[in-house]
């Protein structure tokens, strides 16, 4: 999350009802960091309380609270009464992923939908961030099968913005290809985390 939806190219996951297409209605609802960190924990780790996330999260339960019900109105999460007892409110994402054409936004003449897509861009990037420092600061913790399968790699080419659109699609359907092949109980499997970054810069 996000991922970038290239113009003139068949939309992905067009028909998968699993991933959450935003548009600029949605992407105002979607536009504060906490919400984001909200709706990537509940996603990653299942249904939870307010409290729970807020624990999880180091923030408050009644500023949780507050952007759980300011998700649920533009349809980002939802209740999840089947895990409730009493009056304890749980809640769980709606959808699986989220996607976007990010030129849609960033080029949107609406200077509060520019907004909104920058924030949630740098959540998105810090977010990455943070879990590449989580994992170098814990990976002697892991087995030795897991510290020596990470990567961390970066490669300079020179591409037309085609060839860049196509090579971000085909490493894209190359990662989307492992999905599924391992089952949950699978001894000594993980969830693994890949980003993909990729950006031009100045040669001078």
């Amino acid at each position: 999350m996000p991922q970038n939806e290239p113009e003139d190219r068949p939309v992905p996951y067009a028909d998968d009802p699993k991933i959450h297409h935003v548009d600029t209605r949605t992407l105002r609802g979607l536009a504060h960091p906490l919400r984001i960190r909200l709706l990537n924990a509940l996603r990653e780790f299942g249904p939870a309380t307010a409290s729970g996330l807020a624990d999880r999260l180091g923030e408050s339960s009644g500023a949780t609270s507050y952007h759980l019900r300011q998700l649920a109105a533009y349809g980002f999460v939802e209740d999840a009464p089947e895990h409730g007892k009493g009056r304890e409110r749980w809640w769980k994402a709606v959808h699986a992923g989220t996607t976007f054409n990010t030129s849609t936004f960033t080029e949107h003449p609406d200077a509060e939908v520019r907004g909104a897509v920058g924030v949630v861009l740098h959540e998105v990037a810090t977010t990455h961030t943070q879990e590449l420092n989580t994992w170098l600061g814990t990976m002697r913790e892991w087995p030795e099968e897991w510290r020596k399968a990470f990567d961390l790699s970066d490669f300079k080419l020179r591409l037309t913005p085609e060839l860049s659109l196509e090579l971000a699609e085909k490493i894209q359907e190359l990662v989307n290809s492992y999905r599924d092949r391992v089952p949950e109980d699978t001894e000594g499997s993980a969830v693994v985390r890949t980003h993909l970054h990729m950006f031009p810069r100045p040669t001078d």
